[in-house]
């Protein structure tokens, strides 16, 4: 059985039927009025070959084509795409089924970051009671590494909430080059995790042999199509609605090999894109809805997820600010378009400015996650450990990440309202009534077994003292400390045997390790 997700009943949602029309609509007028700029030769050519309307933009630094995309165009490609996608993963208990309508959720990690966030718990003498130490948490960031990589994975394996693996550090070692970084993150992911792992491509060249690796895993081509343990993320848009030529090539030949990907898109509203949430919403979903199209003249049922990553500007920098409550509106809204195609969505929460835990990133994570969540989107990459915008990874905060989604899966239980409850009831309340007491209490024991009762907060300190962070770190050693199943030593030989560049020190059956 795949991974069983959170479903959502009724989700919430921002924009009313006829709002999704209109929204829709101006999507149409704006892929044909003014329509993208594509930088790519070959998806200019496809789009020609399909009627759509291309001219030649001169002058410019770049060869680069205004192309005009017809209604019927983008009708047909979403009627081609798949309503359902499957994801698969090395424990085939861990695949995700995402279908379009359906609003069942699955809380993913991701994005690739640069810094990674060490934390340390020096202990501190009170200057006016020496007899007084405390630990505080202090924040250390760096370069991330392959080590790194594997640790996130490893963690992540564990994480009760957490049902697949964006890969959530850039692997910078001395010895990590254009030509290997992409063989050895999709190992060292693959490795250290049996939940479906994603992530984007570094260098096309490396393409057939992330794809080869994958075929090892599974036990063939065959096998990878009907258990696609990898997928993809590309962001070919630009916004404003332009095509860039390498991610829009990477596209192409990932489409052409039938695997999953997303389209994904991220204006910034109020620079890349208009500040108004009508405004950004007809641009990403243009944006969008190009791609999935350019998707199926490649190759047509290639398994392509709705992918949104809009966000709103800073007024003081213009930098991005998740943390801004439009930006949950523009995910909650994109969710819904999504729907409307039928599609499974990648959607976006959790990501907060703050560039280390504590309070600011709780109660932003905690809004977004909340209310996107109840949005119903497929693949919610819900920032695990990401701070900073998205610049910077904290195993730390992913743990404290996942006590937060073990309280919301918990609050999204369907209430157990039946027959057989209100009689269990009416019994207890007259049984209670006859009684001196009055209380309910020898009722509690058997409620408790049944796990209807949600857990305490696993952090929570003794007395008035607050140890979230220490609490936090010790459950991060216990994770770190259990087993991880990786994969087996003979396809391991195999891997390095026929896969160029994956770092020795990888392979975790060489001797002495």
């Amino acid at each position: 059985m795949p991974r069983e997700g959170i479903l959502i009943d009724t989700p919430f949602e921002r924009m009313t039927k006829e709002q999704v029309e209109k929204i829709h609509q101006a999507s149409m007028e704006i892929l044909i009025d003014p329509g993208l700029i594509c930088f790519n030769q070959r998806a200019t050519e496809m789009f020609n070959s399909n009627g759509a309307q291309v001219t030649p933009v001169s002058p410019s630094d770049h060869p680069c084509w205004l192309v005009k995309i017809p209604e019927k165009l983008v009708l047909d490609a979403l009627d081609n795409a798949p309503k359902t996608v499957k994801l698969g993963a090395r424990n085939p208990h861990n695949s995700l089924i995402m279908k379009g309508e359906e609003p069942r959720v699955f809380f993913i990690t991701g994005s690739e970051t640069n810094i990674w966030l060490d934390v340390e718990f020096p202990t501190y003498v009170k200057k006016s009671d020496p007899d007084t130490e405390i630990m505080v948490p202090e924040f250390k960031p760096r370069r991330g590494t392959v080590a790194d990589l594997c640790q996130s994975a490893h963690v992540c394996e564990h994480l009760e909430t957490l049902d697949g693996y964006i890969r959530t550090v850039n692997i910078q070692d001395k010895d990590i080059t254009e030509d290997n970084k992409d063989v050895n993150k999709f190992f060292a992911s693959l490795n250290n995790t049996t939940k479906h792992v994603m992530s984007g491509l570094t260098s096309l060249s490396q393409l057939d042999n992330v794809v080869n690796m994958a075929k090892l895993i599974v036990g063939g081509e065959e096998e990878l199509k009907a258990n696609p343990i990898i997928s993809f993320i590309t962001c070919l848009v630009k916004s404003p609605l332009q095509f860039v030529d390498d991610t829009t090539e990477t596209f192409i030949e990932i489409c052409r090999r039938a695997l999953p990907i997303v389209v994904s898109s991220s204006p910034q509203a109020g620079s890349t894109a208009p500040i108004k949430e009508a405004g950004i919403m007809a641009q990403i979903n243009a944006e969008v809805l190009a791609g999935i199209t350019l998707s199926q003249l490649v190759n047509k049922g290639t398994p392509v997820i709705y992918g949104s990553v809009p966000v709103r500007a800073r007024m003081d920098t213009l930098g991005d600010s998740y943390g801004a409550v439009e930006t949950s509106q523009y995910n909650i809204d994109c969710v819904q378009m999504a729907r409307f195609y039928k599609l499974p969505n990648y959607s976006t929460s959790g990501v907060c400015d703050t560039k280390t835990p504590g309070t600011q990133a709780s109660v932003e994570r905690l809004f977004s996650d909340i209310l996107i969540t109840l949005s119903g989107p497929q693949y919610l990459h819900c920032a695990y450990g990401l701070l900073d915008c998205n610049s910077v990874f904290c195993l730390l905060q992913a743990v404290l990440d996942d006590a937060h989604f073990q309280m919301i899966r918990f609050f999204l239980k369907p209430p157990r309202i039946n027959e057989t409850e209100i009689a269990e009831t009416l019994k207890q309340i007259r049984e209670v009534a006859a009684t001196p007491q009055k209380l309910y209490i020898s009722y509690i024991r058997r409620v408790m077994r049944s796990g209807e009762l949600s857990a305490p907060y696993p952090f929570e300190g003794d007395g008035e003292a607050d140890n979230v962070f220490a609490l936090a770190y010790q459950k991060m050693q216990q994770l770190l400390s259990k087993p991880v199943e990786h994969i087996d030593q003979a396809t391991t030989s195999k891997i390095f045997r026929e896969i160029p560049g994956i770092l020795p020190r990888l392979n975790v059956y060489e001797e002495g390790r």
